[in-house]
Formats: structure tokens, C-alpha cells, sequence
């Protein structure tokens, strides 16, 4: 599994944060809440488990930094539905 590394309103993996091999990114939206909107994971490294790695790792963020998260990603969202231990994060309203 590669090393997942943080830059602006996303975790990615690869040496590149504009160019990643695989990416999650939110949007903040008010003083508590992030949308997850996008999940991509490439080619080299689909299989993996990488997508599951980078949604993992937005719940331990959002848990970090006393968020609630709107999940607009079909992708994270079948993730989060999948796991139950990451729901505790969800914002009321999904």
C-alpha cells in the first residue's frame, strides 16, 4: 500500500498532489461540515484497496477536526455505508 499524504481539501497518494495516482477530496462547507465529493484511484494502483485506504483516512480526519461529512461520492458512499464503525461521522442528514 502506498503512503497517503495530505495537501488542501484532499489525502492522495503519489509523488504529485496535482497529478495523483489516486485522490479524495472534500469541500468545507460551514465551521463543522465537509463534502466528499470526489474519489479517483488509477489504473496502477486499482485493486489495492486504495480507495478503501483514502476513505478510511478522511473518517480519521473528519473525526480529527470534529467534523460531520456530507458524502456526495458514490464511491465513499457505498464505503461508509459498507463499514458501520465509519457512519459515527456522517452529518444528520444523509
Amino acid at each position: 500500500m502506498r503512503e497517503i499524504n495530505k495537501d488542501e481539501n484532499k489525502f492522495y497518494a503519489g509523488e504529485n498532489p496535482e497529478n495523483p495516482l489516486a485522490e479524495i477530496h472534500w469541500v468545507p462547507t460551514g465551521e463543522d461540515q465537509i463534502i466528499l465529493d470526489h474519489t479517483f484511484v488509477s489504473e496502477e494502483l486499482r485493486g489495492e484497496g486504495m480507495g478503501e485506504a483514502l476513505v478510511e483516512r478522511v473518517v480519521d480526519y473528519a473525526r480529527e477536526e470534529d467534523k460531520k461529512v456530507i458524502v456526495t461520492c458514490p464511491f465513499a458512499k457505498a464505503q461508509i455505508q459498507k463499514h458501520e464503525d465509519f457512519q459515527d461521522v456522517l452529518a444528520e442528514d444523509q
